[in-house]
Parts: structure tokens; sequence; C-alpha cells
């Protein structure tokens, strides 16, 4: 099979969270653990940093990664989900993994992928460890899927755990309280690895501390401990509480001694993480006059900063382009967004999609007024058309809303 089909067959093969949501999600590790030892446990062979998170991850895992690069390491990222091309997943010092190396690793694994019903996202962390295990990384940034108790990436002894924040989010699969989700995050906890926590609540707190001490972990709370960060090319609001993260995770490597990062590579590699990495969709700006910014924030906690943000700046009117998936709680995010913008709905194209219409009428409930359109193609050149150059477009409300424009 060439890339295309190869991908294509990843794809259709059982559910896949990002396409279908709950009936892809599995309840124990016992596939990953017939993956990794039918590979020979690629990942005995790195040495990782494990990051999980409500929100944030992606982000800190980029800074990390580019300030790793910039102290001279050859350093391999795996992240989920991708924009445009699968392959942006898996990266060594920014680029993405080859797309012979994809084809073969399918092709070699198929019929034992076939036989054991490897899910779309095992077999992508299957990859991402034989990849950089055969390349020899330095160190590789291994951002969870979700979750992280079961998450397929939990099979890896970290040099450092991280968990960004603690948020309401895929409460179908992690629980309905702050407590419940900090548990299934928490679970990324080895015994005697140091845990670095970004943001805490008294709730998640509790539950840290307590994962932490059952395991022997020294636990380092970044949002007590960093005082000052350092000016980054990510510049979302919200990156203020990702950068203590990353600060903190990086002084911990430091004590290590296995790594040696100064703050010179820090400073270089916060400023310069999208041109290290290539991440896209963060605070990210697409045009000016009118001014265009995009995020893919999704959820409650990340909404809730972004849209603070959006009315921090300067602009006549606010135009949102605005699509989402099926298994939010509408009520919840709607109530966030301004009644004085003018809405643009539309549905990502993937199967977990929520319906234009749907979107639109419950919008409605929330005061929230505009047209829907067939496609987010569609609904965001309707913006640029109708939008005057004083005035500002905001494209938002899904990961894949984000893919689709960016």
């Amino acid at each position: 099979m060439n890339y295309q089909e190869t991908i294509n067959w990843m794809f259709n093969q059982l559910p896949m969270y990002q396409l279908q949501g709950a009936s892809a999600y599995k309840k124990d590790l016992s596939n990953t653990h017939l993956l990794i030892n039918h590979l020979d446990n690629p990942q005995k062979n790195l040495k990782c940093i494990h990051v999980a998170g409500t929100n944030g991850k992606g982000s800190t895992s980029h800074m990390l990664a580019s300030i790793l690069q910039e102290a001279g390491y050859k350093v391999g990222l795996y992240t989920s989900p991708h924009l445009k091309d699968f392959r942006e997943r898996i990266k060594i010092n920014g680029s993405m993994i080859s797309e012979d190396f994809v084809c073969d690793f399918i092709n070699k694994n198929m019929s034992f992928f076939e036989k054991t019903e490897m899910s779309f996202f095992e077999m992508s962390v299957g990859l991402a460890f034989d990849y950089f295990a055969k390349e020899e990384v330095d160190i590789a940034v291994i951002e969870v899927g979700m979750g992280g108790r079961l998450d397929a990436t939990n099979v890896i002894t970290p040099l450092v755990s991280v968990i960004t924040n603690i948020g309401m989010d895929h409460v179908q699969f992690l629980g309905n309280t702050i407590e419940a989700i900090a548990k299934e995050k928490a679970g990324i906890i080895k015994p005697g690895i140091p845990v670095v926590i970004g943001e805490y609540t008294t709730e998640s707190k509790e539950v840290f501390l307590t994962k932490a001490k059952e395991n022997n972990s020294e636990i380092f709370f970044a949002s007590d401990l960093i005082l000052e960060t350092h000016p980054s090319d990510l510049i979302g609001d919200y990156q203020a509480h990702n950068k203590k993260t990353v600060q903190q995770t990086i002084a911990v490597l430091n004590v290590r001694k296995e790594f040696s990062i100064s703050l010179n590579n820090i400073q270089t590699g916060l400023l310069k993480t999208v041109k290290n990495t290539g991440l896209l969709g963060r605070w990210q700006q697409l045009g000016e006059s009118p001014k265009i910014i995009c995020d893919t924030a999704h959820n409650k906690n990340g909404l809730e900063i972004v849209l603070n943000q959006i009315q921090k700046e300067s602009f006549d009117q606010l135009h949102i382009v605005l699509g989402v998936v099926n298994d939010k709680d509408l009520d919840e995010i709607l109530q966030l967004f301004p009644k004085n913008a003018i809405y643009y709905f539309c549905k990502p194209n993937i199967s977990r999609g929520l319906e234009t219409i749907i979107l639109q009428e419950k919008a409605r409930e929330h005061q929230l007024i505009g047209d829907s359109h067939s496609s987010v193609a569609i609904a965001y050149a309707t913006a640029k058309q109708n939008a005057a150059k004083q005035d500002l477009i905001f494209i938002g409300g899904s990961t894949f809303v984000i893919a689709e424009i960016v």
C-alpha cells in the first residue's frame, strides 16, 4: 500500500476516538502490552517525559521539545490529534516521520494488528515508540491521548511525569467530578518518578498528593514554585500556566544530571517553539485587517481563557466561526460566548461533528445569533467577506474546525 492507502487502512480499523468517540475507548492496557511485546518493547530504550492534562498538554509538550532541541538533543515528540497530516503526531527535531517508515511499519505488522484488533491510537503509539527507538533519540516527549491511567502511552517509565491541569472534559470516560478526572490523570505517576503539576484546585491537589505519596514520588507544584516566566512565540493568555509547568519540568530534568539545559536554551526554546516544532492552532493569527485568530480550545476551561483574551482585543465588530463535536455539553460552553458577536455556525467534516442546525438552535437559546453554513470553509469565507478592516474574526470550538482552515 502507498502512504494514503496505509493511512486510510489505519483510520478504518477499530473505532478511533478522534472520529467516533465513546466506542473507541478501551477499558485496560492489555492490547497495548500485547503490542509493545510484539515490537520487542522499544519504549524500554527511550528516555521520556510523559505529559497529561485536560488543557495545555500539547503546547507544553511542544515547548519542552523546543527547549531540548535548543540544548542540542535529538528529541522525539509524540502528540495528538493531527491537523492536516497523520505524520504531525510523530516528529524528531520538528521533522515529521517519513511516509516510507509509516508504510513499512504498518505493512510489516498488519496481520498482527488485524488478529489482535489494535485500535488506531494503539498502532500510532507503537509506531512512535518503534520509530524513536530505531532513530535513537536522546529523549522523547510523549503526550497522553486522553486521561492517563488507561491511555496507550501509559506503558513507559519516564524521567518525569507532567500533569498540566484538570478540567471537566471527556466526562463520559474519565468521570464527572474533578477528583475522578484527577485520579485518571494521576494514573501516569510511577513509583519513584518525580511529577510536575501545572495548575491545581483544592480537590485535585489532594488526589495528586495521595498518589505521589503512594508511589514515593517527589511532587512539584509549578504554579507555586515558578514566579517568573520567559516570553514565548506561543502568545495565548493560557500559555502563562504552561510556561511555568515547562520551566519546572526542565528544572527537574537538570537536577537529574543526565541532561544539561541552560537558561539560554530555555529562553530561546520558548521563543522558537513554533519554528522548532511546527505547532499550529494556538492563538494563531491568520490575517490582518481584519485581524483573524484561530484557537483549538474546545472545552469550558480552555474556551473561557481564549474568549477573555478576545475581549482584550480592539475591534469594531466580532465575527465568530463556530463548530463543535457532538459529545460536548453545549449549555456549558455556549454560555461563555459573547452575545454581541455575529456567528457563522458550521460542522467539522468528521462523523463526530455536531450538525449545524442543532448548534444554531442551541446557540439561539443563549442569544447567540447567526447563520448556519454547509461547511467550515464556506462559514470562514462568509465571515471574511462580511468583516470590515477594523473587525475581528475568531475561528474555534473544535480542533477539527481549525484543521480545515490552517
